[in-house]
């Protein structure tokens, strides 16, 4: 991506950022503590002494059982220590993974898994480790909220939903080395799923050993990735390093990796990027002052994520009420919150659940079926806010609760927010921010009244949006339910015609609008800074990202390898 020029960065006049203070300081000291109370040191953004980098969270990643995962935060460490059938490499492009080839059909698919595919101990990953994972995904005890993913197997929702026997699945291990899969019905975006870390095999006997305790810790694991996490301290940090038994090993470059700082402080990480102790920052509006004024190499990347406002449609709330979203809706103005409150670059603002970079057919998705017109109209929006109050036999409203993140950025846009509702239509919004494992526990449990979502693509098809809000969708954190809605789903799920699916799209965007189902916000657009003596970085908007999995190092002025790694640098 293009960075900014330097008559822009001659003009910019630096503020300061000042101290750190207090809280920062005593998070560094809590991790530094860690570090040394387990006898791991604390290195700086580059060792080449140990062959590693160091890098900062976001936040501390809610579990990593596979089987369970939903965040992409948890989607980052998994991506570095487990592989899938497939994977997506550094040109985001799908290629053999675990399966060394394959066919895929309109009816099923068969795999043929490489015989050098090893766990962290040693052992074999087979068939079976497959078929273990999925059998745990689609078992309703597990309760996986991902398990829509392995619907597309035959008898797979019937199972997880209707409690249909599980030697009933449309998927079975022929012998160690071979998968065969029957299709519910024809789908022509099979291979895109199966990078996703849902689908990554599980060992039964290690996974029974735990005693439900999978993923909860590093020695809970098996991993049969490039990394192997060697040490978690919850809340501060964690240390991956290579595996020895990875098929592909000869192409890892780093020895470690060490996410050495878990916090959502971006003036904190920036300060530890400035101090030389992480590799990687990304930028706010505040931060990105800072970068430009150093002369930073900055790099720009949309990572495709959509973030809105999704209202809860569960019995008993207020805003099951179409009046009362569809008043909200008509004071909400996207461009006002990227442009004048966000105010980073690269974010745009949102149109639709679907993003502007998503493809249709032949072209971009919107330019095929543009998006249902917006405007802001507030005398509307209270003609609509008094139909509500009618309707729903109140003197006044209570307090909407809103439930946040408490990233920075959240709390810009869930205060923006709260004065729009204010200022416009009288409306009281009381915010709860929390942090971000607790919000997606209140999410699950529907404990909003609106909260402000986001979605990541899982694989490259606009399906991957568009089930969002299908009733049986788990993700579908408000309980929205709309026949026509699932029937339009249903469609762009089973057939393989692409205009076909494309108008089924076209059909739930409008479904979504005029329905008033989500406020979209913004389309995210990543700014960040990398040490210039790591090299293989790979940005994806599917997948892994930020994906180090692949990196290696070089010498800042001689610009020699110090890894082993056979990768280029992107």
């Amino acid at each position: 991506m293009s960075n900014p020029n330097s008559a822009s960065i001659s003009q910019l006049v630096w503020l300061g950022l000042g101290a750190v203070g207090a809280f920062f300081l005593l998070m560094l000291v809590l991790n530094w503590a860690s570090a040394s109370t387990s006898g791991e040191q604390s290195l700086g953004s580059v060792d080449y002494a140990s062959n590693s980098i160091t890098l900062a969270l976001e936040q501390e990643p809610p579990q990593l059982d596979s089987s369970r995962s939903t965040d992409s935060v948890s989607g980052i460490i998994l991506g570095h220590v487990m592989e899938g059938l497939l994977r997506v490499d550094g040109n985001n492009k799908l290629v053999p993974g675990v399966a060394e080839r394959w066919e895929i059909t309109s009816t099923g698919a068969k795999f043929w898994l490489r015989d050098n595919a090893r766990w962290s101990d040693g052992s074999q990953v087979t068939a079976h480790d497959f078929i273990f994972a999925w059998q745990t995904v689609i078992n309703p005890v597990t309760a996986s909220q991902y398990a829509f993913f392995l619907y597309p197997l035959k008898n797979a929702e019937a199972i997880n939903s209707r409690g249909m026997a599980m030697d009933q699945l449309g998927a079975r291990a022929l012998d160690d080395l071979t998968i065969e899969l029957e299709f519910e019905n024809p789908i022509s975006y099979f291979d895109k799923l199966l990078a996703f870390s849902t689908y990554f095999p599980i060992k039964e006997s290690f996974f029974n050993s735990t005693r439900g305790r999978y993923g909860s810790d590093a020695d809970t694991m098996l991993y049969n990735g490039p990394f192997v996490i060697t040490q978690w301290v919850h809340s501060a940090q964690l240390r991956a390093k290579k595996n020895p038994h990875y098929w592909d090993k000869d192409s890892i470059g780093l020895d470690a990796i060490n996410w050495s700082y878990i916090t959502a402080d971006t003036t904190a990480k920036l300060n530890l990027f400035k101090d030389n102790r992480i590799a990687m920052v990304q930028l706010d509006a505040e931060t990105l002052e800072s970068a430009l004024y150093n002369k930073w190499n900055i790099k720009q990347f949309a990572d495709g994520t959509i973030f809105y406002i999704e209202f809860n449609h569960r019995d008993g709330r207020l805003t099951t009420n179409y009046h009362l979203r569809r008043a909200m809706q008509l004071v909400s103005n996207s461009s006002e919150l990227v442009y004048k409150v966000i105010k980073l670059p690269g974010n745009l603002p949102g149109m639709s659940l679907f993003p502007s970079w998503q493809m249709g057919e032949n072209k971009l998705f919107q330019l095929e079926y543009p998006t249902p017109e917006h405007r802001v109209d507030i005398d509307e929006a209270k003609r609509h806010l008094e139909i509500a109050r009618q309707e729903l036999g109140l003197s006044s409203f209570p307090p909407l609760v809103m439930l946040s993140s408490d990233s920075p950025t959240a709390r810009k846009q869930s205060e923006y927010y709260q004065n729009v509702f204010k200022r416009t239509l009288g409306l009281e919004i009381k915010i709860d921010q929390q942090i971000f494992k607790q919000r997606l526990a209140k999410m699950l449990a529907g404990e909003f009244d609106v909260v402000m979502g986001g979605w990541g693509p899982d694989y490259e098809d606009p399906l991957t949006f568009a089930d969002l809000f299908a009733s049986w969708n788990i993700q579908n954190r408000g309980r929205y339910n709309n026949p026509a809605l699932d029937k339009q789903v249903r469609i762009a799920q089973g057939s393989l015609n692409q205009a076909e699916r494309m108008r089924a799209f076209g059909a739930i965007q409008d479904i979504l609008y005029h329905d008033s189902v989500v406020i979209p916000n913004y389309e995210r657009g990543r700014i960040y800074v990398v040490d210039p003596r790591v090299k293989g970085l790979v940005r994806r908007i599917t997948g892994a990202d930020p994906d180090f999995s692949r990196a290696y190092l070089v010498d800042k002025d001689s610009n020699i390898s110090k890894g082993d790694s056979k990768v280029a640098a992107n």
